[in-house]
This record gives C-alpha cells, sequence and structure tokens, in this order.
C-alpha cells in the first residue's frame, strides 16, 4: 500500500532536516578541528554553501519523493552538497583547496549516505523478520 501523502511530506521534512544538521555537524567539527571563534555565526558562514549545494542536489534528484534512498537521493545530494558548497566557496574567496575537498567528500559521504545506509538496513532487517 502507498504511504499517505502526509506520511511522505513528513518523511521529506525528516530528512531534509537531518541533512542539513548534518552538515551544520560538519562545519562545527571542521571549525573546532581548526580553532576557529564565532562558533554560532561561525559554523552558519562555514555551512552555508554546503547547505546551498545540499539544496539543489534535492532539487536536481527529487529527493522529496524518495528521500532515504542511497541511490539515487543520498548520491545526488552529497555530490551537490560537495560540489556546489566548494563553487560558491570559491565564488566568495573562501578557502578550497584539494585536502579540504577531499575531507569533505568523506566526511559528508560518512554522514548523508551513512544515516541512509543505516535505514536501508533497519528496513531490510524488518522485512525480513516480517517474513520469517
Amino acid at each position: 500500500m502507498p504511504a499517505s501523502k502526509p506520511t511522505l511530506v513528513r518523511t521529506a521534512l525528516v530528512a531534509g532536516l537531518a541533512d542539513a544538521v548534518l552538515i551544520l555537524v560538519f562545519a562545527a567539527i571542521g571549525r573546532d578541528a581548526h580553532q576557529r571563534a564565532d562558533v554560532l555565526t561561525g559554523v552558519f558562514a562555514t555551512a552555508w554553501p554546503f547547505l546551498a549545494g545540499a539544496a539543489i542536489g534535492w532539487l536536481a534528484v527529487r529527493a522529496w519523493r524518495a528521500p532515504f534512498q542511497i541511490w539515487p537521493c543520498g548520491v545526488v545530494v552529497w555530490i551537490g552538497t560537495v560540489a556546489v558548497g566548494m563553487l560558491l566557496r570559491a565564488a566568495t574567496g573562501q578557502t578550497v583547496v584539494l585536502a579540504f575537498i577531499i575531507v569533505a567528500l568523506i566526511s559528508l559521504a560518512i554522514l548523508l549516505l551513512g544515516y541512509r545506509a543505516v535505514i536501508a538496513l533497519v528496513a531490510r532487517v524488518r522485512r525480513r523478520s516480517g517474513q520469517s
């Protein structure tokens, strides 16, 4: 049976919020690792290009239709987050170096794809236990 529209909307909102929070966590960890001040405003200053990239990724893949899928949703959101985030950082004079790109790719893959993988695993276990 297909999910109801309110359930789909709620699922998309939860996934979008999870993506945003995890991008903010990525920015906060990075700022802390480099001992930067301005904790609250600094995190948002670091995160906004990546948040914009995630939003573009969501739009490109229409993530609200299946926001917890790893492919294509999670992968497109992850790559959009990093690619657009780095382009916006460069366009606004923020640091973009190869080491940071690699760290962002790995960190955001773990964060944005990781929770989707956990959800997929839990769903798979539930399906199997329901069939036994």
